[in-house]
């Protein structure tokens, strides 16, 4: 078992603001990573959440402000309004998925899908921009395809896991030596603080 399950959707601004930083803070700690990417409009609609474009108007002005402000923040480049946004967020988790199923680190892959939705004006549902992310990340692209029907099957277990452990947004994780929760890419100091708190 990993020492940190990550609960995350490929189309949440909020998952590619996090960056890199669980990968940073798992190599400080010497903790090992279980990347689920999982279907959030689903996560949503059994948790109780709103997808953004049904929320109050002062929600949404709200979200937008502290989207671009973290962004400043975090000095990453961020287009509020993607030209493939939204987007069908399930071929590129079955790539993550299949390429962590053939060995090798998909951290900086899942990065590179979100990266390709909200700064590069790509949509992250097409086969060919699929194929160039995995490929520019060191994967075979024939992986998407070859392993689908598996990929598939555990992005839909991801999900059912993500309810039934109390995930309700993107990013979430989850430290499983305590099932200590943090959610939100705002949470990756605590958990980092959390992680350092505790013997290993």
């Amino acid at each position: 078992m990993a020492d940190i399950d990550y609960f995350f959707a490929t189309v949440s601004p909020w998952t590619y603001l996090a960056g890199t930083r669980l990968e940073q803070i798992a190599a400080r700690h010497g903790a090992t990573v279980a990347y689920k990417p999982m279907d959030l409009i689903a996560v949503f609609g059994r948790t109780g959440g709103v997808l953004p474009k049904d929320r109050h108007p002062s929600r949404m002005e709200y979200r937008a402000q502290e989207l671009l402000r973290q962004a400043a923040k975090l000095k990453m480049p961020f287009n509020l309004k993607p030209r493939h946004w939204p987007t069908n967020m399930a071929p590129s988790s079955y790539a993550i998925l299949a390429a962590a199923q053939a060995g090798g680190e998909v951290g900086p892959l899942a990065h590179a899908f979100t990266r390709a939705c909200w700064t590069e004006e790509r949509d992250i549902a097409d086969p060919e921009v699929i194929a160039d992310v995995m490929t520019a990340c060191g994967f075979d692209p024939a992986l998407a395809d070859k392993g689908m029907l598996a990929a598939a099957e555990a992005y839909a277990a991801n999900t059912e896991e993500a309810v039934t452990r109390g995930v309700f947004g993107a990013p979430f994780y989850i430290v499983n030596a305590d099932d200590a929760r943090f959610w939100g890419q705002d949470r990756l100091d605590d958990l980092d603080a959390h992680l350092g708190a505790k013997p290993r």
